[in-house]
């Protein structure tokens, strides 16, 4: 069974349920829901990582003439805030976990990741990069379009920040990934899907996949413009639906770590991390590009859950004590 038991006995669910309908075993009232589809969110994007970039913040208003400190020099990039905010969005793993617990009165590790379709996300994800071509919503453009933009059409130099960089990409923005899509594809969806699923199958689907994605693209800030904004919604939406074709994040986590290490290496390569860090602009351009990238990884990845024959739902059983 890919999913553990609840802590307490619940009524069994007339049918198998689907990854978005689990929190429909626990606890009952419609205000749990809410109330973390509103804590979650919150903590896990504003209260948390700012507790890990206000010794940064303290460091740079010190260091700074006045000790004064605006928010463009205290989001200027370097490994060391990479690194901060990547352990400190990380850390919605446990926020999603601990309000499924405390709030639905499930098992914390409800919909953990499953060994197997880890290993299918990643062996559908990578040709699908590969074939796509990487996504421009960061800051890191492709070769050909850098001069027009304003930045590098040549490799960059490697430095020692280069090398810092690179391992904090490498060791922690899996972390990070991880952490966006344990509470917005499966906190939020499991939430809100099971708040949506006595209007029926099609009207829960929808919003367990539109909702989060709308949330996710407005976390990432009011600043950024109406392209980019999209282009998140865009993908928001393909990871939404990859863990209801799945039944579990793992497709959805594969494709993020995969977008942000091509977004984060282009960067480094041929333009900047305060791009990267701080995308508000761009163009329409980028949603085809986005579109693309994950529509065959979603492709990919769905043809290979059903040649493994992936469990999408529960035995209903399992929800019960």
């Amino acid at each position: 069974m890919p999913y553990p038991s609840a802590r307490v006995a619940r009524p069994v669910l007339p049918s198998p349920p689907e990854y978005h309908q689990l929190h429909r075993g626990g606890r009952r009232g419609w205000w749990w829901a809410v109330l973390g589809a509103v804590l979650v969110p919150v903590l896990g994007v504003g209260v948390v990582p700012a507790i890990f970039l206000a010794p940064i913040a303290v460091y740079r208003a010190a260091s700074s003439s006045g000790g004064s400190l605006d928010a463009e020099t205290l989001m200027k990039a370097s490994p060391a805030l990479l690194a901060a905010l990547n352990v400190g969005l990380g850390l919605s793993i446990l926020l999603a976990m601990g309000a499924t617990w405390a709030l639905h009165g499930l098992e914390a590790g409800l919909g953990v990741l499953r060994g197997a379709p880890a290993a299918l996300a990643l062996a559908g994800g990578l040709p699908g990069a590969v074939r796509a071509g990487p996504r421009r919503d960061v800051g890191g453009d492709l070769p050909a379009a850098a001069g027009r933009r304003g930045r590098r059409s040549t490799l960059n130099a490697f430095t020692a920040e280069t090398r810092n960089y690179l391992l904090v990409i490498l060791l922690l923005t899996p972390f990070q990934a991880a952490g966006e899509e344990y509470a917005f594809r499966g906190y939020l969806t499991q939430a809100l899907g099971g708040l949506f699923t006595p209007l029926g199958t099609g009207v829960s689907r929808a919003a367990a996949v539109v909702l989060p994605a709308l949330l996710f693209a407005l976390a990432h800030g009011l600043g950024q413009s109406v392209p980019v904004f999209f282009d998140r919604l865009a993908f928001g939406l393909v990871a939404g639906w990859l863990v209801i074709r799945t039944g579990g994040l793992e497709a959805g986590i594969a494709m993020h770590v995969l977008n942000n290490f091509l977004a984060y290496g282009l960067a480094l390569a041929f333009g900047n991390m305060d791009d990267a860090l701080n995308a508000t602009g761009g163009s329409w351009w980028m949603i085809p590009t986005t579109l693309t990238q994950s529509l065959v990884y979603l492709g990919l990845v769905t043809w290979l859950a059903r040649r493994w024959g992936l469990q999408r739902r529960a035995d209903p059983a399992v929800l019960a004590a």
